[in-house]
């Protein structure tokens, strides 16, 4: 019996190069979009609001979102800023931010806070601030 011959497709080194380009290209591409809208979020008038959390969230695993101040609106609730920046510090340095669209994070919220689970508690001066803690880790799954 004699060997038989097995289908084996060679690549050329230069097929290889017109792939990886190709896919390059795409990449690109996509990349640009979202340079684009980052751009226009700190160069041409995109609202934002800043907000540093320090060390407490690198114990927790959680971030905190101010909804509510002696009662009242606050925070992300009243917020008229297009995107949300979530500084997280550590020791004094920053470690991360992440950056939300408000209408994204505010439907994020109201999930969590009607979910039975949800983590609710106060801080800030004198515990004046109602929090609302969501998992770092379910943010950035989703």
């Amino acid at each position: 019996m004699g060997k038989k011959k097995e289908n084996i497709k060679r690549v050329s080194m230069v097929d290889t190069k017109i792939e990886a380009t190709n896919k390059f290209d795409i990449d690109l591409k996509f990349g640009l979009i979202f340079e684009r809208k980052i751009r226009d979020i700190f160069e041409n008038g995109g609202k934002i609001e800043v907000k540093t959390e320090r060390d407490s969230w690198h114990r927790t695993g959680n971030i905190a979102i101010e909804i509510e101040c002696s009662g009242k609106p606050s925070g992300l609730s009243v917020t008229t800023a297009n995107y949300w920046i979530h500084v997280l510090s550590l020791k004094g340095e920053m470690q991360m931010a992440l950056l939300f669209p408000v209408v994204k994070l505010k439907k994020l919220v109201k999930r969590a806070i009607r979910m039975p689970d949800a983590k609710i508690v106060y801080g800030g001066d004198r515990k004046a601030s109602k929090l609302i803690l969501l998992p770092i880790s379910e943010i950035l799954l989703l």
